[in-house]
């Protein structure tokens, strides 16, 4: 027998796959694309501080409109494109002018030689030889000088030793007190030697230019070593990039730089869209399910495939498209997004909402639920999540990479990795957990899976501090289809649950604008200084051990109200008596404990408005 096709739902469950999927090119990888172009973990922590926030006020603001003017598709298409052209304009961020690469000239013992040091020392050798051949490159040197120096200069390099067609000359030799050394010289890119953790670029024939004339870099045997720091200039795009990689920016000049903006208000707009699409398209689909709400995670659990699927595809094409280089080639991922949103927004436009239900006053209603206690409860577990996600979704990659950098050098597969971590996050852990959602919720509760998710994120962070080797990271995503599947639906599922009628666009909005705004907001901000101070083990420690603390609190609380039996009316916190129900009982679905909604005639003094007057979501 064929199985049964709910043809109502497909349009819906073709949203969350092409809109996961065309993001997933782009958002694991935003916060690494910002360290290449030169911004430190403490920029981009701030970024991500601010990025949530502007999420924060666009969920409940746009839900609100949605919910008030009954706009939701016409909002939701409006975020779709936003999305996808302000992620695609990214790439088009203006190149950030590096300072010259620093160099040491070295001259001693009848040589001289160009030294320069990077942890990517023979990455660098490799992709100079392969990229370069035999050439050799005229360079300019802008060396620190002293006293001392000129004196050594003078005496060997100018000193009757200038040559031009054979022609001795002689070369004055400039004021001992500049502090400058300038001059010219040549590198042989065919013979980079590494004798340790250096690079050694041999000077052909010692030659050299100062001052339009041709010179000897003479080094006798007998003479003390000389030795200077240098800018180097070769006028070379490739051979710049290649030594100024992954130069970080000063924090206090990145205000100040127009290529900062671009790049950051490009991410304001798409997280404004993807705020809009998130909160509206879940209201959307709680709408169709109408009281099926069990049902949600099999419908979100097809954007975990689109966003697994996509994130093991773009891993391997950065990785494939950028050759060996340590800076990334991203191009392919912007256009993978564009395209794939184009599908969503078709799929979207074929979505079938209609709300049947408007509140009259939605801000009175919504705002009735910070009078419960365990909605209050609710929502500081959303902010403790949303500290602990921060770390996962902006700054575990760029721990990968840290370790992959120093295991592998800058031949590594980073990008391939962190693609099918993301792949095992999506498929091997919220697929599932998406799937059963449903039937842990009706099992456990929504209380008990609120402990878990937190409990669970203590497991992860302490196993990601103890990580040396990047790819046994892999077994350890599996645990995100609690910290996020579970996590997820509970937060949709509990927050479409309590919200009065008409006000579900505005209270998923809400509920998400307190875990992104607030929780991955301060979590980002800490991170980002946390990474910079104790690097990425510590801060996943410390993470960890902050997670194992809330989950011990959030028990305590929970056994004290259960056995108080407080919290558990809507309004004032209060269990409240209802002695005489005359209508309008209605009982939504008993899933997982049950809330009853009450239309009351009390001792004849007439009907009270409907609202909750018992939650029980234990």
């Amino acid at each position: 027998m064929a199985p049964k096709i709910n043809k109502e739902l497909l349009p819906m469950k073709a949203h969350y796959f092409f809109f996961n999927a065309g993001t997933a090119p782009v958002i694991p990888f935003m916060p690494t694309l910002a360290r290449q172009l030169g911004f430190s973990t403490v920029v981009i922590g701030t970024m991500y501080t601010i990025l949530p926030i502007v999420g924060m006020l666009a969920k409940p603001l746009f839900g609100f409109i949605a919910d008030r003017y009954q706009r939701h598709r016409l909002l939701f298409l409006i975020g779709e494109v936003l999305t996808a052209v302000a992620f695609f304009l990214i790439q088009f961020t203006p190149a950030i002018p590096q300072a010259l690469p620093i160099v040491e000239f070295n001259c001693h013992g009848g040589a001289s030689a160009v030294k320069y040091y990077s942890e990517f020392d023979k990455c660098i050798e490799n992709n100079l030889e392969n990229y370069y051949g035999g050439r050799v490159l005229t360079c300019e040197l802008y060396c620190q000088s002293d006293p001392e120096r000129w004196d050594f200069v003078c005496e060997n390099w100018l000193h009757n030793n200038s040559t031009t067609m054979n022609t001795i000359t002689n070369v004055n030799c400039p004021e001992r007190n500049n502090p400058q050394l300038n001059f010219t010289t040549f590198l042989n890119m065919s013979k980079i030697e590494m004798p340790g953790d250096h690079l050694f670029f041999v000077i052909p024939h010692d030659r050299g230019q100062m001052n339009g004339e041709n010179i000897t870099l003479n080094c006798p045997h007998d003479k003390p070593q000389f030795n200077t720091s240098c800018n180097i200039q070769c006028n070379d795009e490739y051979f710049h990039n290649q030594l100024t990689q992954n130069a970080v920016i000063e924090n206090g000049k990145v205000a100040g730089m127009y290529q900062f903006w671009y790049f950051f208000i490009m991410l304001i707009i798409s997280w404004i869209g993807m705020a809009v699409v998130v909160s509206i398209g879940d209201a959307i689909c709680f709408s169709i399910l109408g009281e099926r709400h069990h049902l949600y995670g099999n419908q979100r659990l097809c954007g975990s495939i689109g966003f697994g699927l996509f994130s093991i595809i773009a891993g391997v094409l950065v990785d494939k498209m950028s050759g060996g280089s340590v800076n990334k080639d991203y191009t392919i991922v912007f256009w993978m997004t564009l395209v794939i949103i184009g599908f969503d927004l078709f799929a979207s436009t074929k979505l079938k909402h209609t709300q049947t239900t408007l509140s009259p006053n939605i801000l009175k209603d919504v705002g009735k639920m910070f009078l419960s206690v365990r909605c209050v409860i609710f929502f500081l577990w959303c902010i403790s999540i949303g500290l602990c996600t921060a770390l996962i979704w902006n700054f575990l990659f760029m721990h990968l990479d840290e370790l992959g950098e120093k295991l592998e050098g800058c031949q590594n597969s980073m990008k391939t990795l962190e693609g099918i971590a993301s792949g095992i996050q999506c498929f091997g852990g919220e697929l599932p957990f998406f799937f059963l959602s449903g039937w842990i919720l009706r099992k456990i509760g929504h209380v008990n899976a609120m402990s878990l998710v937190l409990f669970a994120f203590g497991v992860r962070f302490i196993l990601y501090s103890q990580l040396v080797n990047p790819w046994f990271v892999l077994p350890i995503e599996m645990l995100n289809g609690v910290t996020f599947g579970i996590f997820y639906s509970t937060m949709a599922s509990y927050a479409s649950i309590v919200a009065p009628p008409g006000t579900e666009a505005t209270m998923q909005g809400l509920v998400g604008a307190i875990f992104e705004g607030v929780g991955v907001s301060m979590g980002s901000l800490i991170a980002g200084y946390l990474f910079a101070a104790i690097s990425g083990s510590g801060t996943f420690l410390l993470f960890g051990i902050f997670a194992f603390i809330v989950f011990i609190v959030h028990v305590l609380v929970q056994w004290y109200l259960q056995r108080t039996g407080q919290g558990d009316d809507a309004v004032n916190g209060k269990q409240k008596e209802v002695e005489t129900i005359t209508n309008d009982i209605k009982c939504l679905p008993e899933e997982n404990g049950k809330i009853w909604s009450v239309s009351e005639t009390n001792g004849g003094k007439g009907v009270v408005d409907n609202e909750f007057t018992d939650v029980d979501l234990s």
